[in-house]
């Protein structure tokens, strides 16, 4: 889950503690009118962003990715033997040294990183890099990406640390 996103209804100031009894991913609201008093409510019962309408999708989009990469700043990077990845855009560093990467390769590892426990498919990657409104994009372009990330890290590491399987998806192995 990459955020939700809450509309306005009567309830809304109590649904973000509830959300992160499951989740922690980024609470956004979404407000029709410009009230001081309604996103100073919002953020205080636990909202991470409120964005106003009319608004773009991939304006929300962009928000949810900040803030996760504020949390998992905070967080530090994920170091797995010789491979270091940051969540704040810098580009992974193996054995201390950076390893340049397309932004969109970057958030691939990222994304594989974070999920390490379990196997991740094409869609839900596709969904999470380009966004599910996506539509000037296949998905197929995925196993480009995959493809060339995969190839970069074998060469530098001397072994595959993401594990590929037809039909199941990827799972970082480190």
């Amino acid at each position: 889950m990459e955020g939700f996103l809450l509309g306005d209804f009567d309830r809304r100031p109590t649904y973000p503690e509830v959300i992160r009894t499951h989740s922690r991913a980024p609470v956004l609201a979404l407000s029709d009118q410009r009230s001081l008093a309604q996103t100073l409510e919002l953020f205080t019962a636990g909202i991470d962003d409120v964005v106003r309408k009319p608004v773009h999708v991939r304006e929300i989009v962009a928000r949810t990715d900040a803030i996760w990469r504020r949390v998992n700043a905070s967080n530090g990077p994920t170091e797995s033997g010789r491979l270091k990845v940051f969540f704040d855009g810098r580009d992974p560093e193996i054995d201390g040294e950076p390893l340049p990467l397309p932004r969109r390769e970057r958030h691939i590892l990222e994304y594989l990183v974070k999920n390490n426990k379990r196997r991740v498919t094409k869609t839900q990657i596709f969904n999470t890099i380009y966004g599910i409104f996506n539509d000037d994009v296949d998905e197929s372009v995925v196993e480009g990406h995959m493809s060339k990330l995969r190839k970069k890290l074998r060469l530098k590491i001397g072994f595959d640390v993401i594990d590929a399987k037809r039909y199941l998806g990827y799972q970082f192995v480190g």
